[in-house]
């Protein structure tokens, strides 16, 4: 089966060229393809876009050190899936509690935004994670292209169900896939997100896995 990373994949062009140049401008950063990060017997997986260029990117960890991260890890914590409020670096000593967080594409796009190439070409990667993490119940994808990815990953057609914050979808195996917006700094800061909706996405995911009714 495929491994479900490869920290030396450069099997994208673009991508391997563009961490090469930030790596140039910004040598402290990490500028690799980034791995899942969280509890391997999680039974929540949190899938988002891509690396962020002063998060992931520079950390090494998803969602982490830039304001996409923001709302995700004080939410988690909230929930009681995260150690700490704050995703603040790698080795901050943070711990995912029965969650796990990945991200469509592993490697950091020019301008965020992954060709539909680049995404295709970094599912298999999702798949031997979906593959091999059999504990995993419920799906939150962050945004559309994460939602497609799942869905791909999952061996659905891509346009089988439609993405819209607060969806939800049965997948094969039993699994579920929930819908929502991506917790971007654009998004959280002209509302399409509030703190509030994003709350009701993970509190539905906790309500699932507990067999309980979400407040």
């Amino acid at each position: 089966m495929r491994s479900i990373f490869d920290p030396s994949c450069r099997r994208c062009p673009r991508l391997a060229a563009f961490l090469d140049l930030v790596q140039e401008r910004e040598p402290d950063y990490y500028c690799k393809p980034v791995a899942p990060f969280g509890d391997r017997r999680a039974s929540l997986l949190i899938v988002g876009l891509a690396p962020g260029m002063h998060g992931a990117n520079r950390t090494g960890r998803p969602f982490t050190g830039d304001h996409a991260g923001i709302l995700l890890y004080a939410t988690l914590f909230k929930f009681g899936l995260a150690s700490a409020p704050v995703s603040s670096a790698a080795n901050d000593g943070l711990k995912l509690l029965g969650a796990r967080i990945t991200n469509a594409v592993k490697c950091l796009p020019p301008e965020n935004k992954p060709t539909p190439l680049e995404i295709k070409a970094c599912n298999p990667y999702l798949e031997a994670e979906l593959a091999q993490s059999r504990e995993v119940r419920v799906i939150v994808a962050l945004g559309a292209i994460a939602h497609a990815a799942v869905l791909r990953a999952s061996g659905e057609r891509p346009g089988r169900f439609r993405f819209a914050h607060g969806a939800e979808h049965a997948l094969a195996g039993g699994r579920l896939l929930l819908d929502s917006y991506h917790c971007s700094r654009y998004n959280t800061q002209t509302r399409r997100l509030t703190a509030a909706m994003f709350e009701a996405v993970i509190a539905r995911a906790s309500a699932l896995l507990n067999g309980t009714k979400a407040p």
